[in-house]
């Protein structure tokens, strides 16, 4: 999203971007490694830098989530480089990081406390996250809806499926639902549903795909199941626009928009996700898809059967979740709002 910001045109902004490269992949984040500190230091000075040779006077930052590693090194970050900005501008992408203060005391609840205090402005991505802007004493906050490129007509849709097609697309931990989507499938099975699972994404440990591919096996589903790694562009979106359902049972602790929904809707894919987070802001119970409380596989089930039982029911929900996108979640709708909300504490 911070490119799809940077990739825009404004009459009254302009960006002057420093990225922080804190991470190479998946495995990495959260966790602490040694020439992450080299990068910490040298992305600080590259900031300051940024202020003294561009003479921009606000930081937008995007804080990470509840993660005690990420959080540290935002502590030392935005201690490093806050004095020097006139305004500062809070974009909470991940959700939850004001709830990690719990976790603090003494010299580092102080730095804590130091480093997110009071920005001119906090922007969050669903009125149903965390509102982490007023728990740091924010001067003005806003919600942003995420928005998306319009990619539908990039790739076509390969011939009907002979089996319900699946879809999940997300980093492979346990709290992105994953094992929950198994567990469903492993019930839809037993009722006789011949299934294909796509599967998108890297995952997140050794520990957790040894234990994955394990349960998929005992659940009898390894012939259906095909993990397809990390994928973008047309490459991502021809799944998107070859599944009959998308499914995200996410119960991730940062979750803040679910942006694979809104990725689905484009597509006119029905879904099937979860009560949780920000999630409910894209998919709308009973309209373009359904959404069953967080761990339930059983409750997941239930409702991808509903669909795989009615075609028209799928092309309906697909449809509505297409008119949705257009209405709320498109980047151009995205670029304004930002812009807006920006431009507001000038």
């Amino acid at each position: 999203m911070i490119q799809t910001l940077l990739n825009g045109t404004y009459d009254g902004l302009e960006f002057n971007h420093v990225r922080l490269a804190f991470s190479e992949d998946m495995d990495s984040v959260g966790k602490f490694k040694v020439k992450k500190v080299w990068i910490l230091f040298t992305t600080i000075l590259q900031i300051l830098w940024a202020r003294v040779s561009t003479g921009a006077k606000t930081i937008y930052y995007p804080p990470s989530g509840p993660e005690k590693v990420p959080v540290i090194r935002d502590i030392i970050l935005l201690n490093c480089v806050r004095w020097a900005f006139s305004k500062t501008v809070f974009h909470f992408h991940a959700g939850g990081v004001s709830g990690f203060r719990n976790e603090l005391s003494g010299f580092l609840l102080y730095m804590f406390d130091r480093a997110y205090r009071k920005p001119d402005l906090a922007i969050r991505t669903s009125e149903l996250n965390p509102d982490d802007g007023a728990e740091f004493g924010a001067k003005k906050s806003v919600v942003v809806y995420n928005g998306l490129e319009d990619e539908i007509g990039s790739v076509l849709r390969s011939a009907e499926n002979k089996k319900i097609q699946l879809l999940f697309v997300g980093v492979l931990i346990p709290s992105k639902g994953v094992m929950v989507l198994m567990e469903a499938c492993g019930l839809l099975v037993q009722n006789g549903y011949d299934l294909e699972i796509k599967v998108l994404g890297q995952f997140g440990s050794q520990d957790f795909e040894n234990e994955l591919k394990d349960r998929i096996q005992d659940l009898e589903l390894t012939e259906m199941v095909e993990f397809l790694g990390v994928k973008s562009g047309n490459d991502k979106f021809k799944h998107f626009a070859s599944c009959d359902i998308f499914c995200f049972p996410s119960y991730f602790e940062s979750e803040s928009f679910g942006l694979v929904c809104a990725e689905a809707m484009m597509f006119a894919k029905p879904i099937v996700s979860t009560n949780w987070r920000g999630i409910p802001t894209v998919v709308q119970n009973g309209v373009n898809g359904y959404l069953v409380p967080i761990k339930d596989p059983s409750a997941f089930a239930k409702k991808v059967e509903e669909l795989i039982i009615d075609p028209q029911k799928r092309q309906k929900m697909g449809e509505a979740g297409r008119r949705i996108y257009e209405e709320r979640f498109t980047v151009e709708i995205f670029r304004a709002s930002l812009e807006e909300a920006l431009l507001s504490i000038y």
